[in-house]
Formats: C-alpha cells, structure tokens, sequence
C-alpha cells in the first residue's frame, strides 16, 4: 500500500480548523504534502494530500481516530490511499 493518502475534511466554517487538523497529524507523524481549501459560503473544504509513511498508527485505526476527532470538532474527515481516491475519482 502507497504511503501517499488523501484525506478531505467539511465542516462549517470557523477559525482554526486547519490548525487543528495539522495539529492532529503531527501528533501522528503525517506530513502535509500538499492542501487545498475553499469555502463554500459558511462551509469549508478541504483537500491534503498526505505522506503517512511514518504514522504511528496503522492506516485503519488512523483514519477511525480522524473520524473520531473530526465528529467532536463538527467536522467530516475521510482518509483515503491515494491510489484508491484517484481510482473512484476519474472521469
């Protein structure tokens, strides 16, 4: 499996959402490759791309404790391998 994941966070806006979510992965070891975000009048998007080689949980119980994270902070975070969110998003 591809150490390369894309994780996609909604929510309704507010301040720190993207020091919160940066702050989650650093405390895992994931790096931030690449971000995009947008809003979308009072919700924000956001897409990053993500180098989980030396996360310190294994794939499935990442993206659990992300979910996890995500429902307290009102927010919808999905993790997914990079190669399977290229996969079901071709055109």
């Amino acid at each position: 499996m591809s150490s390369h994941a894309v994780m996609t966070v909604i929510g309704k806006d507010r301040i720190g959402i993207v020091a919160e979510v940066a702050t989650l992965l650093a405390e895992h070891q994931v790096s931030i490759m690449n971000i995009s975000q947008q809003l979308m009048d009072d919700y924000f998007t956001m897409i990053i791309l993500l180098d989980t080689e030396r996360c310190t949980m294994p794939r499935l119980q990442f993206s659990e404790f992300l979910d996890s994270e995500g429902e307290k902070r009102g927010l919808h975070i999905r993790v997914q391998d990079e190669a399977l969110f290229n996969a079901m998003h071709r055109i």
